[in-house]
């Protein structure tokens, strides 16, 4: 390090917060090294204390606030800063909206060569209201003084945090994860064991904002489920908003939350949901946007970038149930899409019908089925993706450049991925407009609608 100075972990140091980071927390530069400090805000000093040193970065604490930031407000979560799940409650709305906005301009920085005052980014789509949003949670499970508790895990660590409201959620959420805890305690359903493979891993729970239904899965380790049916039944008289229960198998210790085996145990395979004009049939496993009330707005805003005429054809990658494509190609000649989830493209097939749209979804990946539909001189016009946070295939992005569909709209959830997959595609688009939209308020996380026009 310069001038022969070597940060040490317990080190303290005075520190200007820059810029809020990825993940949510601070960073600032000492001696040229990178600071991240959780819970810091841009343009406060502080004093840090160094907590973890790398060659490339470190990690602190704040020892002391020496000057706030007047954005600064007090976190309304009891368990904000010890569960983990938002990290921006302590920064008042209207500067989480500026700083979502900087995510997307400091990835394009630092992973594209684009000159970024000339594009166009336009200021942050927020919520007039941003709390209580959420309409689905996935409950880990721990047995704790012999009563099953569920949460989330803090962060960087396998300690479960024990959730019994959770603000950004809806109240239904809440009280109906409550209620599958209550009972499951009452019958002695056990919790998921590691050494016998079986048990409830995790309560998944979803609401229809605009229907009222309630969709309550439970994982777990194996097909063994004891009293199911008790368990559904008793949940579906004391909770009657509750209309599907399913029991879902994932063996695997994975990420992913849920497996490839769902059974119905109470009520319907499905629930419903509206967005607009449309309404959805939902499975458990579908793939619906967390925030209804933005996802009008975000579609919205992707309807206005596609612009689809009647003449067109539109392609929806990553489709999950339809509703991106039915959403901005009702009028379109006709849509495809494509989704390697198998219950999904049921789903899509089932609103495409009931909505009379001329849709075709079929199971794959879109690098599979574009070429195929080329081969058969079927090109789109307009292409939409809504890709996971690991963005864009990159045998996709070779086949979008190699189709090169007139007009792309991207929806990104991850500015860093989006970043480098613009870079990819900058030899066949330019970018026309970039909108960041407020998905979840109070985290760290931003969705960007970026509309890409093919180079002549």
């Amino acid at each position: 390090m310069k001038n022969g100075i070597e940060m040490k972990p317990g080190q303290t140091f005075p520190l200007t917060i820059k810029r809020i980071g990825i993940n949510g927390e601070g960073v600032g530069y000492f001696k040229r090294k990178a600071v991240f400090v959780p819970g810091a805000l841009p343009g406060e000093e502080i004093t840090a204390e160094a907590v973890k040193v790398m060659p490339k970065f470190a990690e602190a604490v704040i020892k002391k606030l020496r000057k706030p930031s007047p954005n600064r407000i007090d976190p309304p979560c009891p368990i904000y800063e010890e569960c983990g799940g938002c990290q921006l409650q302590h920064l008042n709305y209207e500067g989480q909206l500026v700083e979502k906005k900087g995510l997307i301009v400091q990835a394009l920085e630092r992973y594209t060569s684009f000159n970024i005052e000339k594009l166009p980014i336009h200021e942050t789509i927020g919520m007039e209201d941003p709390w209580r949003y959420r309409n689905k949670a996935q409950f880990q499970t721990e047995m704790r003084k012999g009563k099953m508790i569920s949460g989330l895990y803090s962060s960087n660590s396998n300690q479960l945090v024990n959730i019994e409201e959770c603000i950004v959620q809806h109240h239904a959420v809440d009280e109906t994860i409550h209620q599958c805890k209550k009972i499951m305690n009452k019958l002695s359903i056990p919790v998921y064991s590691s050494k016998n493979k079986q048990g409830v891993k995790t309560i998944v729970v979803r609401y229809g904002f605009q229907t009222g239904d309630v969709q309550a899965v439970i994982v777990t380790g194996d097909k063994t489920f004891p009293k199911a049916a008790q368990f559904a039944e008793q949940l579906m008289a004391q909770k009657p908003q509750v209309k599907s229960v399913v029991h879902n198998v994932n063996p695997g210790n994975t990420h992913l939350v849920m497996g490839d085996i769902s059974k119905t145990i109470g009520g319907s395979d499905t629930i419903s949901e509206k967005l607009g004009e449309f309404e959805y049939e939902l499975s458990a496993r579908a793939f619906f946007q967390l925030n209804p009330i933005q996802t009008k707005k975000l579609y919205d805003e992707v309807k206005k970038a596609a612009n689809v005429k009647p003449t067109d054809k539109v392609a929806d990658a990553y489709c999950g149930s339809g509703t991106i494509g039915l959403w901005i190609g009702k009028n379109a000649a006709e849509v495809r899409g494509m989704d390697t989830i198998a219950a999904s493209i049921k789903d899509a097939r089932a609103n495409a019908e009931k909505y009379g749209v001329n849709a075709t979804y079929e199971v794959g990946p879109a690098e599979k089925w574009l070429p195929i539909w080329k081969e058969k001189d079927w090109v789109p016009d307009v292409l939409v993706t809504d890709p996971p946070r690991t963005g864009l295939d990159r045998k996709l992005i070779q086949t979008i450049k190699q189709i090169k569909p007139a007009t792309f709209v991207y929806v990104s959830c991850n500015p860093s991925t989006l970043a480098k997959d613009l870079t990819d595609l900058a030899a066949v688009y330019k970018i026309d407009s970039i909108q960041p939209v407020d998905m979840f308020p109070q985290t760290a996380q931003v969705e960007a609608v970026v509309v890409l026009k093919r180079k002549l």
